[in-house]
């Protein structure tokens, strides 16, 4: 299955926190997660193979941070989870997600 996204590689053994969000949905749902291999994450996401992604196909890659270590990627990927994040989130969103 092609995306259609092309993404930057991370260089080896980095994490990536990465946010997903449902394309066609009028209210914005969001997935974020992390991992060392960014792009096949997103293509099990796309193919539906992730049970909690998988109702909200298709999804676009809206935003990555890079971390060296996993520690670092799950302290992020929980700010975002928090209620900051999730407010910083929907400022994005009504912005247009320019970061």
């Amino acid at each position: 299955m092609r995306t259609g996204v092309r993404l930057p590689l991370p260089a080896l053994k980095s994490y990536v926190l990465y946010l997903f969000s449902s394309k066609f949905l009028k209210i914005k749902k969001t997935y974020v997660g992390y991992s060392q291999d960014v792009k096949a994450r997103f293509i099990q996401h796309c193919k539906g193979e992730v049970k909690s992604t998988a109702h909200r196909r298709p999804l676009e890659l809206i935003f990555t941070e890079e971390f060296e270590t996993m520690h670092e990627a799950k302290k992020r990927e929980l700010w975002w989870k928090s209620g900051a994040g999730r407010r910083k989130l929907k400022e994005l969103f009504e912005k247009g997600f320019k970061i």
